[in-house]
Order: C-alpha cells, then structure tokens, then sequence
C-alpha cells in the first residue's frame, strides 16, 4: 500500500471528466432529487419566464466562449488544456475566465427551475465545486505553466467565474 496524500489521489480526476457529461450527470440527479423530495409551485407563466432566461444565458455564455475560442484558433476540449495555442482574453473572456462552465452552470439552474425543487440547488452547487477543483484548478495549472506571466496577467484582469 503507498502513502499518497489524499490530493494526488483525487488528482486523477484532474481534466479526466468532461464538463458536460457531469452536467448530464449531475442533470439527472437533480431529476432524482426531484421525484424524492417535495416541490415548490411557480406561477407558469414565471417559471417558462425563468427557466427561458436561464436556458438563454447558458446557451448565449456558453457559445460566445466556444466563438472566441474558434476565432483564436484553439482548442476547446477540456480534457486537454495542454493543446492549447494562445491565451484567448478578448470578449466573453473579458468578463469571465470559464464562460462554458458559466454557461452550463445558468443551465442547470434553469432545469431547477423547471424541476420546481430547491433540493436541486445542490446539483448547481456540485457542479461549480467539482468544476473548480477538478478543471479549472488544473486548467489554471497547466496554462499559468505555458503561458507564464501572460496568463498570470490575464488570471488577475479577471475572475475565474463572474
């Protein structure tokens, strides 16, 4: 038995899980939680309201990232920061370091909004915290070692979610 310390065994999660399959995931589980525990009643004509912001943002957050990732010329594959080409800093990028992960995060409230379950605020909250430890950490990581004091630069013009 070899004694590694507790975080270069959660490590191998590092970049290993794409975010959106732990949005798919954590999507189901709050489904789950959902049929388990009681509901809350929005009025519909609010809910459709909320649910369509959120849904919107997500999508609108999320592509603008994709877009300016494109028009860089670099990759958008989370599971490999690595191949990365450039520090990408202009728009989206200029309010937020992780606009996909901003975007999957309104999306998910907007299915708690749907679900009618505050007890799916934890599917939200788990996906922020196992996206900021297991991804962006790791991210920041491997970009701060490529890209040095460019990236440095960049890490502290903006913030890492809003």
């Amino acid at each position: 038995m070899t004694n590694k310390p507790e975080s270069s065994m959660l490590s191998k999660l590092d970049n290993k899980v794409p975010p959106p399959i732990v949005v798919v995931f954590l999507g189901l589980g709050m489904w789950v939680l959902a049929q388990l525990t009681p509901t809350f009643t929005i009025a519909p004509h609010l809910r459709l309201f909320g649910v369509g912001i959120f849904i919107f943002l997500g999508l609108s957050i999320a592509g603008l990232g994709i877009i300016a990732f494109r028009r860089a010329k670099t990759t958008i594959n989370p599971v490999q920061p690595e191949a990365a080409s450039t520090v990408v800093t202009q728009g989206i990028f200029s309010y937020t370091r992780n606009p996909m992960y901003l975007g999957f995060t309104c999306l998910l409230i907007g299915w708690m909004l749907y679900l009618e379950n505050l007890w799916a605020i934890f599917g939200v909250v788990a996906f922020i915290l196992f996206t900021t430890r297991f991804q962006i950490i790791p991210e920041e990581n491997i970009l701060s070692a490529k890209f040095g004091l460019e990236y440095g630069e960049y890490l502290k013009k903006v913030r890492r979610w809003l």
